[in-house]
Order: C-alpha cells, then sequence, then structure tokens
C-alpha cells in the first residue's frame, strides 16, 4: 500500500472517530426519558451535585433553556440590513452557554485547563460552580431554579442591580425554568420508583 493512500485512509479513521454526539435526546419533556437515552448525562450531573450541591434537575432545566441539551449549541449571528454577517451574539457555547471569559475564570478557579463547554460533565461542573457562587455571594439556594437562571443570564452583578425586571421575557423565562425543574424533579422521583 502506498504512503498515500496509508495516510489517507489513517486520517479518514481519526476524522470518523473525532466527531462528538452533539444532537439532543429526542423527548426533551421527559427527564425519565433523557437519563434512559443519555445514562452520561446523568452520570455527569450526579457528579456536579455531589461535588457542588446543585440539584439534578436544576441543571437539567437550566440546560434545557440554554441549550436544549446540544452540545455545541452556539448563539444565533447578527446581521446587518439583514443580510451581512456581522458575528454572533455573544460567544457563549455548549452545553452551559457559558462566555468566553467566565469559562476561563472557572478554568482558572478550578484548576480545569482542560475543560472544554461541549463535554457534558464539564459544563455541568461549569453551572455547579457558578450557581454555588450564586449562593455563597447572592444568597440564592441552589433549588431555587428560577432565581439561579435570572442569576446566570444576567450575570451576579445583574441580578444584585435587580436588571431582569426591565425585561418582562426573562422573568416569565425564568418561571419556565423552574416550572421544568419543578416537572423533572417529579419525573425523576417518580422512574427511580419503577
Amino acid at each position: 500500500m502506498s504512503r498515500l493512500l496509508r495516510a489517507s485512509v489513517l486520517l479518514l479513521l481519526l476524522a470518523s472517530c473525532g466527531g462528538g454526539n452533539f444532537s439532543a435526546p429526542r423527548n426533551l419533556d421527559d427527564a425519565c426519558d433523557i437519563v434512559r437515552e443519555r445514562p452520561k448525562y446523568h452520570s455527569a450531573m450526579r457528579a456536579t451535585e455531589r461535588r457542588w450541591g446543585v440539584p439534578v434537575p436544576v441543571q437539567m432545566a437550566m440546560i434545557h433553556q440554554e441549550s436544549k441539551f446540544i452540545g455545541n449549541a452556539r448563539t444565533p449571528f447578527r446581521y446587518s440590513l439583514g443580510v451581512i454577517p456581522m458575528g454572533r451574539q455573544s460567544s457563549a457555547y455548549g452545553y452551559s452557554q457559558a462566555l468566553d471569559d467566565t469559562w476561563r475564570e472557572y478554568q482558572q478557579e478550578t484548576g480545569r485547563g482542560g475543560a472544554r463547554r461541549d463535554r457534558i460533565n464539564d459544563a455541568t461542573d461549569f453551572m455547579g460552580w457558578y450557581m454555588t457562587q450564586s449562593r455563597d455571594r447572592l444568597g440564592i439556594p441552589l433549588a431555587d431554579a428560577r432565581n439561579q437562571y435570572l442569576a446566570y443570564h444576567e450575570g451576579r452583578t445583574g441580578f444584585a442591580r435587580a436588571s431582569y425586571n426591565a425585561k418582562p421575557w426573562l422573568v416569565a423565562v425564568a418561571g419556565r425554568v423552574a416550572d421544568r425543574a419543578s416537572r423533572y424533579d417529579a419525573q425523576l422521583r417518580a422512574c427511580r420508583k419503577r
């Protein structure tokens, strides 16, 4: 076999192994279906719950809102004059939709320099780290999905200023996150009993 052919075959094999499964689980409305389909997600969230104390249903509801469980999710492009691409709305990326600067802060503070936003275990650990800081700095209980989401979306400084009060759409979204966390909690309790 020629060198070129061998190199081509090797490159093809490496390319086929390198990609991750970034698609969403089939049924995002049922926590039991999510953990059955993606047991790795549940393991990652349970590890985050053990390390940081953030309940699994709160993590699930936040990830649902931020990325719909799509590992390589990005914000949409902005356009000038409706057609000229001007870049993405923000640097948010991955399951947790963490911004570049906040992700770097997390990596430095936790010593997890190799953590990636498109890996579920790293994304949930980031969320646990962030929400624990929101609890410590702002007094938001870890099980309070509504206010944790507002602090996550607005940043801790924005939350402290209550910037969300000028955004009725965001307050409504935070309410839906809280409702989903409650629903996921009830579903997970029920599927554990089966």
